[in-house]
């Protein structure tokens, strides 16, 4: 009996009726009324909380919004962050085959494979012909010829270019071959013996890649050519063509000199480079 009363107590509170009324302060003239209950105020309340509630859920959940709340990452961010992983990646690659390509430079510049007892220049190797024994003194007519073809050679090509299947090599230089090929004794370059200052000329069109002044071999010119192609120069009196200049076969590049300290003469130290190995020039060009 007494829970029944405690129910019907219960009952009358939720559903007993009370009025909210707004009023003039002024005149006390009744403006709004609304009749309310304990119950509607409180189901009222309940749905309005729940509906604030999933609205603020919606509203994180399907835009940028919740990238301000700690924990969400955002999608910029993550893009981003695969944009940057992606190029990392690429620059890995690029560094790496940087590294290789220098390597080869180097390689190429000290004349051998291996890093130890290496000798980049047989010059001082037993020759079989002494430049300094030699009188190259020309006639006061062979000048003025030598002059005349190599003001021509600076703007035309007139040489024939060699063919060995797959690349048109044009001669460096005209002269007396003094040390051959030698892969036995590290000398991997022909040494051509030539008046000084005559002209030395691109073996095919290509890219300076390295034109500059060496203590050992001194004025040293290296051309990248199509098909993993490379041409070196040494022991040149002087340069023609700077450092990422683009030259055609045939081309002056340098003159013959005498410089460097592993020189006897006046020479050029020549060298090519197939794929990262040294390989004779004689197999690519006709010297004589």
């Amino acid at each position: 009996m007494e829970q029944k009363k405690k129910r019907k107590e219960l009952k009358r509170k939720l559903l007993h009726k009370y009025r909210l009324v707004i009023l003039n302060e002024s005149t006390f003239e009744e403006k709004i009324s609304f009749k309310l209950s304990r119950l509607n105020v409180f189901v009222t309340g309940t749905l309005l909380i729940i509906g604030l509630i999933g609205f603020t859920t919606l509203l994180i959940a399907f835009t940028p919004l919740r990238e301000y709340i700690p924990g969400y990452s955002s999608t910029a961010l993550k893009r981003q962050a695969t944009e940057l992983t992606y190029t990392t990646d690429s620059l890995v690659n690029a560094l790496n085959y940087t590294n290789r390509y220098l390597e080869n430079i180097r390689k190429v510049l000290r004349g051998d494979i291996e890093t130890s007892e290496i000798n980049p220049d047989s010059v001082f190797e037993s020759i079989k012909l002494d430049p300094s024994q030699l009188d190259l003194s020309p006639i006061r007519e062979d000048s003025i010829l030598r002059a005349a073809v190599a003001l021509e050679d600076r703007y035309n090509l007139f040489e024939q270019p060699i063919f060995d299947g797959s690349i048109m090599l044009y001669t460096p230089l005209t002269g007396t071959i003094s040390q051959t090929y030698n892969a036995d004794l590290k000398h991997f370059a022909i040494d051509i013996v030539a008046v000084k200052d005559t002209p030395v000329k691109a073996v095919a069109t290509g890219r300076v890649i390295f034109a500059e002044w060496t203590a050992s071999t001194g004025y040293v010119v290296i051309l990248e050519h199509n098909q993993d192609l490379i041409s070196v120069y040494k022991h040149n009196g002087s340069l023609t063509k700077d450092q990422g200049t683009i030259v055609r076969a045939g081309e002056v590049i340098a003159t013959v000199g005498n410089t460097g300290e592993l020189t006897t003469g006046p020479h050029l130290h020549f060298e090519l480079w197939k794929g990262g190995n040294p390989v004779n020039p004689e197999n690519y060009i006709d010297f004589n």
